[in-house]
């Protein structure tokens, strides 16, 4: 259960007709309730008292993305019947079925999140649309540990490599029923030997990360759920093909449905990164399906709720202590949930392509960097220090590609020269020939805009704290900011591919559109 549009600007001066700048003359609440004819029966009470754990969130983007909606709907604190009536059409598993010597429990809650393939359930009709032929691998495309912190206010993702070289516990092989030492696998094939069950403790002994819910979730779940949130938003700064998924997507920003969605995160042959490609992908998808979510009114709206719900819960496997009442109480808790709330890495590798016999090339973990992510969950830390507030924010397009040209909308002389250097220092490319607004009365700064250039007036306001960005349609590809008296300075800002900085870790709000 992861980024957009680069066009070039041309030279041409704007059509505005600038002047020369002279110098100036001497002078929450709840949400309603939405109304509904009285129900025909008292209502369950409100749910109070601590939390219960178990929450779903995903990684790989067709299933473990899925789960994500539902837990945001039912932070709207409605639907509580029909997630109840749900519940019993939860197919359960018992992932945890005598286990034993198992890591001590931390604080929050870890769910292992799994994505199978699932093509069976999709009708050939589907299948043949959105390439989903062949057989089915019976084993795991992805596999994820969600953390949901004990306050609620963070949700930390881990994606688990498939071809992660992995060494399983003794166990007793489901098809066969012949009994098996301790032998070196891909990750993903623990499920076909041995199901949740030795998938759970496949991923304990390598992270000694205690597990306390298991999700399983499919393609179509996942389609279902894009669907019934109305699409979710991308944005990619150059064009993506796979040939294998039939995904081709322009440079730009895109609203996918359900089997488009499922194209994108499925894809494997888009560049020559394959699976850890598609898993920085996947991040990114996530944190668009959050921010659909919480910003469309999806919550407020009790049919869409049971929409999305449905569409989840109608093909995910989970363990028998995650149901219908974690779920509520647990959405109810993270109702003031955001993309900025939510952290996304990969195991770090120390090893790319090590070879086993019988197995084939694998990939293995960095020791001591993985560790430190593995620490962080069990002791129920950020996975790492959140950015200080002078550092530079990261932005769709970089400053180097962004032509600007300043105006001093104030009577303080020398303001627009003031905020050209500045935005020439951090990056922009300015006329380097500020000029004097009509309007000498400016106070907020603004940043005007073709529309067909949004996502380079997003990057130039972040560089311009408590901008307001203000659409002219027919302005062209040099934006404008006319400087008010409330402009105190410039910050830096870059484009950077996200999780690159060294850490390895990247928030929702670096993951989605700017």
């Amino acid at each position: 259960m992861f980024r957009c549009s680069v066009r070039p600007f041309p030279l041409a001066s704007p059509s505005y007709g600038p002047r020369p700048e002279v110098s100036p003359l001497p002078a929450s609440s709840r949400p309603p309730r939405p109304r509904s004819t009285p129900p025909r029966r008292p209502q369950p009470p409100r749910e109070s008292g601590p939390r219960p754990p178990g929450r779903r969130w995903p990684r790989w983007g067709p299933r473990a993305v899925t789960t994500l909606s539902v837990l945001v709907l039912a932070a709207a604190g409605i639907g509580h019947a029909v997630v109840s009536s749900l519940d019993a059409g939860i197919d359960r598993v018992d992932p945890f079925r005598d286990m034993k010597n198992r890591p001590e429990a931390g604080h929050g809650t870890n769910i292992l999140l799994v994505g199978t393939d699932g093509r069976e359930k999709v009708g050939a009709q589907a299948r043949r649309t959105y390439r989903l032929g062949g057989t089915p691998c019976n084993c795991t495309d992805t596999i994820m540990i969600v953390h949901l912190s004990e306050d609620r206010r963070r949700a930390s993702v881990v994606s688990l490599p498939r071809d992660s070289y992995a060494m399983t516990p003794p166990h007793t092989d489901r098809v066969s029923g012949e009994e098996h030492a301790g032998h070196p696998v891909k990750l993903n094939a623990a499920y076909a030997e041995g199901g949740p069950e030795l998938t759970v403790r496949t991923v304990e002994k390598m992270t000694r990360v205690k597990i306390d819910h298991y999700l399983e979730l499919d393609f179509t779940s996942f389609m279902k759920t894009v669907d019934a949130v109305g699409g979710v938003e991308l944005c990619t700064t150059e064009p993506l093909k796979d040939s294998h998924t039939g995904l081709d997507l322009p440079a730009g920003r895109h609203t996918l449905r359900g089997g488009e969605a499922l194209r994108y995160v499925r894809a494997r042959h888009v560049d020559g990164a394959a699976d850890l490609g598609r898993m920085k992908r996947q991040q990114h998808f996530m944190a668009a399906l959050l921010d659909r979510t919480t910003s469309s009114g999806i919550l407020l709206n009790p049919m869409k709720f049971r929409d999305v719900t449905r569409a989840v819960l109608g093909s995910v496997r989970a363990d028998e202590g995650f149901g219908a009442g974690e779920l509520l109480a647990l959405g109810r808790a993270l109702r003031d949930f955001s993309p900025a709330s939510s952290e996304f890495t990969t195991v770090p590798l120390g090893e790319e392509g090590h070879v086993v016999e019988g197995i084939g090339a694998t990939l293995k973990w960095d020791p001591e960097k993985s560790e430190k992510i593995f620490a962080a969950l069990r002791e129920d830390a950020p996975l790492s220090p959140p950015p200080s507030p002078d550092a530079a924010r990261r932005v769709p397009v970089d400053p180097r590609r962004i032509r600007v040209q300043v105006e001093n909308g104030t009577e303080t002389e020398g303001l627009g020269r003031r905020v050209d250097a500045a935005l020439a220092a951090t990056g922009f490319r300015t006329t380097r020939a500020p000029v004097n607004a009509a309007d000498r009365s400016v106070r907020r700064t603004v940043v005007a805009y073709d529309p067909r250039w949004d996502r380079s007036a997003q990057s130039l306001a972040a560089a311009l704290p408590g901008s307001e960005l203000r659409a002219v349609e027919g302005q062209g590809a040099t934006l404008r900011v006319i400087a008010g008296t409330d402009f105190e300075k410039v910050r830096e800002v870059r484009a950077e591919d996200p999780g690159q900085d060294g850490s390895g870790v990247v928030r929702g709000d670096e993951a989605g559109c700017a």
